[in-house]
């Protein structure tokens, strides 16, 4: 039975959620492999709006089972509200529905302080964190000193670990010009949680390889994009883990080998949150109207997103970052109603044509985007359910994409809810 990988293939905030709530139908297991809550997926179902920023999105549907791997890093606090919302919605997320890795680090509050304070330190350099505490944690993840779920669900342990860290950390934020901890301060809001937690930690991993085994369909939830990968993003202005599809098989803890599909997520144009190099980006009157058109604005943070043109040079990055399989088009319907639609082919690079995205900074700050424009299209797209049901103009626009891209569209969103959607080729089979 096929396994498949979700991911970004731009800069985040694609529409992830809704493809995989979407594609949750086929699954038997839901996984978010990195990342924390920085991330916000939107999910529309029937009409009603759920935000999530930890649970994996396939929880709506029952019948699934939902885990948080290892790579993931988690607010205790943040994950209870969460699990709140759901049981207010009906959705309970206890009973085997869902299942926390005892690997996964755990933010804590001076995570969180350091954040906000180094990016105040940075000023105009700032790189644009969410202040959630995200890059410290892994910070500490890779120093071999960071505090896992394991020991989060045991108090007596916990509280040790955050007594054995104390003094390095408020020496750090006395430095920076903040306030520091005392254990209490930390210990205690974090105890209400590790107890509703407690339930649902577990080897994640070890489920995982037995459901694989006999024969469960498997879908990996990446978050953020491409191009905020650590490694293989824009860096420094980035997210703190790995996006790409490589570290679904590590943030999970199975092997590479048993990832059937990758299916990278691209808007039908292009957005960016925060600092960083951004080609197609449009300013002025056009930019703010499709800002608008698009409700651009972080799930997480509210903060406005930077809009541009679809940018196929980072769709090919993706392609080849996350060997992706296929393409689901997000959000196509956003676009309907302008006359003229342009697609960014290549950059102009020091007189030069390039058709690759730049794997070096001082290149990708002077490249130029080089545009195709092709015909628009009028009237609403948002009741088309299948791809014939879609103006010419719309069609030919998707079918740029995949001959510029080289990978086949297998998905076509004309809206945000769940039904909203037009499936080509299902990963699934």
């Amino acid at each position: 039975m096929p396994n498949v990988v979700i991911v970004g293939a731009q800069w985040g905030d694609e529409g992830k959620g809704k493809v995989v709530d979407l594609f949750t139908e086929f699954a038997d297991v839901v996984v978010r492999f990195q990342g924390g809550n920085n991330a916000g997926h939107t999910l529309v179902v029937d009409g009603d709006t759920t935000i999530l920023h930890l649970i994996p999105s396939g929880i709506l549907h029952q019948g699934k089972t939902t885990v948080i791997g290892n790579g993931v890093v988690i607010d205790p606090l943040v994950l209870v509200e969460e699990m709140d919302l759901l049981a207010r919605k009906g959705l309970e997320v206890e009973g085997g529905r869902m299942v926390v890795s005892r690997k996964a680090h755990v933010i804590m509050p001076w995570h969180k302080r350091l954040d906000l304070l180094r990016e105040r330190r940075r000023a105009k350099a700032a790189i644009g964190t969410t202040g959630r505490g995200i890059g410290p944690t892994y910070e500490d993840k890779a120093a071999r000193q960071g505090i896992r779920v394991e020991e989060l669900v045991q108090p007596d342990i916990f509280r040790a670990r955050v007594e054995s860290r104390l003094d390095e950390v408020n020496d750090v934020l006395r430095g920076l010009g903040g306030d520091s901890f005392t254990v209490d301060e930390v210990v205690k809001p974090y105890a209400a949680a590790a107890e509703r937690l407690r339930p649902l930690a577990a080897d994640a991993a070890l489920l995982l390889h037995e459901r694989i085994v006999d024969g469960a369909n498997i879908l990996f939830e990446g978050a953020q994009g491409t191009q905020l990968d650590l490694d293989h993003g824009t860096y420094p202005y980035v997210t703190s883990s790995n996006t790409v599809a490589g570290n679904a098989a590590i943030g999970a803890g199975i092997g590479p080998t048993v990832i059937d599909e990758v299916v990278g997520i691209s808007k039908a144009y292009t957005t960016r949150v925060g600092a960083g190099p951004f080609p197609t980006e449009i300013f002025g009157h056009d930019g703010e109207a499709l800002r608008e058109a698009g409700s651009e604005y972080g799930a997480t943070t509210g903060r406005p997103r930077r809009c541009g043109w679809f940018d196929v040079p980072v769709l090919r990055y993706a392609a080849r970052a996350n060997g992706l399989t296929g393409v689901a088009l997000t959000k196509l319907d956003v676009l309907t109603g302008l006359e003229k639609v342009p697609i960014c082919t290549a950059y102009r690079l020091d007189g030069e044509i390039i058709q690759r995205f730049p794997d070096d900074q001082a290149s990708l700050q002077r490249v130029e985007p080089v545009y195709e424009t092709m015909p628009g299209w009028s009237g609403s797209i948002r009741t088309a359910r299948s791809y014939a049901d879609l103006p010419v103009q719309a069609r030919n626009y998707v079918e740029r994409i995949e001959e510029l891209g080289g990978v086949q569209v297998v998905l076509v969103s004309v809206g945000p809810g769940r039904d909203d959607t037009i499936v080509r080729s299902n990963p699934f089979g």
